[in-house]
């Protein structure tokens, strides 16, 4: 396993880093543990999570996964060896955060203390906001609409009550997630001329089907040092190949949760097959192609796999040191010129 800068925090992440959200939901407790015990045997120290997990959210479930986490980080210890992400959720849940939905510094600090109380740590490695607070063009939305009337907490109070967090030790280090080019620079520039805390990456999806972070997000996430921690890697999965052959699959995740839709529209199932043909063609499994490919990006600090079972872990964890061929790279470009983020 190799590891990277988390930005200018000190702090050393592997290359693949842990996602959780299936925890809870998809994942008995006994079955994440045993996740979590490969991944972390597998050199793996970076874990991300979110108070909202498990996905679907429900209110019966909320925080199910942090609790997860902290049984195992109780059962297993090592805390310190350990670098832990997790998230305050954004607007629109507000049944299941039971305060404001909004990042002013009480709604924040109420949020850490369930997250902390629920993962058995002191602290939090790093602390992430899942999505902006304003609207903005996330979860699949390209275009931009502007209202005037649309207020959300000053980002300098947001990075403010942040660093009181780090202050008083709770968390280590901030970023964001489902962020946009301007929230990101504006946070950054803010935190340069003001004096506040630094964001040391950004959660946003990156994978063969949505390469739209490299628009106008790669090159800030280069130059600032706040790479990308990319999510949805495999596309729900579909870049595994596993929804070409119109068998069922009864435990699979779009199986289960048909409203996911986002890589499975007629231009995203053509470009998967083509992705799935050239895997095929020079010898490699698709999901571990699909993932190298994001891996290689001199912008991704790291990549957040999802797994359900120790095969498909064991799957996802091999890509980390596959190396695509010239010609593998040529054909996957060749797809993406003709066929470009079919599912943004």
């Amino acid at each position: 396993m190799h590891y990277q800068a988390l930005g200018r925090t000190g702090l050393k992440v592997s290359r693949i880093c842990l996602g959780t959200m299936t925890f809870g939901e998809q994942n008995s407790a006994d079955e994440a543990c045993r996740m979590l015990d490969f991944a972390v045997a597998g050199g793996v120290n970076f874990l991300d999570t979110a108070e909202m997990y498990p996905i679907p959210p429900r209110a019966t479930t909320a925080g199910a996964t942090e609790l997860i986490i902290g049984d195992w980080l109780r059962q297993r210890g090592g805390r310190d060896r350990l670098v832990i992400a997790t998230k305050i959720a954004g607007p629109g849940l507000q049944h299941l955060q039971r305060r404001p939905s909004a990042f002013t510094r009480d709604a924040i600090r109420s949020a850490i203390d369930g997250s902390l109380r629920r993962l058995q740590t002191d602290y939090i490695d790093l602390y992430q906001l899942h999505w902006p607070e304003r609207k903005a063009n996330f979860f699949g939305q390209l275009g931009y609409r502007y209202d005037a009337s649309d207020a959300f907490t000053p980002f300098a109070e947001v990075l403010a009550a942040l660093a009181a967090e780090i202050a008083d030790g709770r968390i280590r280090a901030i970023g964001v997630s489902n962020e946009t080019p301007w929230g990101l620079m504006r946070m950054l520039a803010l935190a340069e001329a003001e004096g506040l805390p630094r964001l040391a990456g950004i959660q946003n999806p990156y994978n063969l089907l949505n390469r739209s972070f490299e628009v106008g997000l790669a090159e800030v996430a280069l130059r600032e040092d706040c790479g990308l921690l990319a999510y949805s890697p495999l596309a729900f999965g579909t870049l595994s190949g596993k929804y070409l052959n119109g068998e069922p699959l009864t435990a699979a995740r779009l199986t289960l949760f048909p409203q996911y839709c986002r890589y499975t529209g007629a231009r995203a199932v053509a470009a998967t097959g083509d992705y799935c043909a050239i895997a095929r063609r020079c010898g490699y499994d698709p999901a571990q192609m699909a993932l190298a490919a994001v891996i290689r990006q001199p912008f991704v600090t790291a990549t957040i796999i999802g797994a359900t079972t120790l095969s498909q872990l064991a799957t996802n964890l091999a890509a980390e040191t596959l190396e695509l061929s010239p010609d593998a790279l040529a054909a996957i470009e060749a797809v993406h010129v003709d066929n470009p983020n079919p599912a943004p």
